[in-house]
């Protein structure tokens, strides 16, 4: 599996965490597992926004990423900004 590859699955899967604790907390789902989840996740899947974020633009600008990797660029951008507007 290349690099490339690796990050696109790290940053759809760092927005798909965010995407199902949003769901969960909208759809006011009260499970003892989805809570323990959420407390233990969340604090190094919000720095590994960042730090993947970064990583994955450095990567793109240095190298040739293909679409599918754009993409999930976006998508974790799109959430980082939602997530930290969150706080303000």
């Amino acid at each position: 599996m290349t690099d490339q590859r690796k990050l696109t699955l790290i940053n759809f899967g760092i927005v798909l965490y965010f995407v199902l604790i949003y769901l969960a907390y909208y759809f006011q789902l009260d499970f003892q597992l989805i809570s323990v989840l959420g407390e233990l996740l969340s604090i190094p899947l919000l720095l590994a926004q960042i730090v993947f974020l970064v990583i994955g633009i450095r990567f793109a600008v240095r190298k040739k990423a293909d679409i599918l990797m754009i993409v999930s660029l976006l998508f974790l951008g799109i959430c980082t900004i939602l997530t930290f507007s969150g706080f303000f």
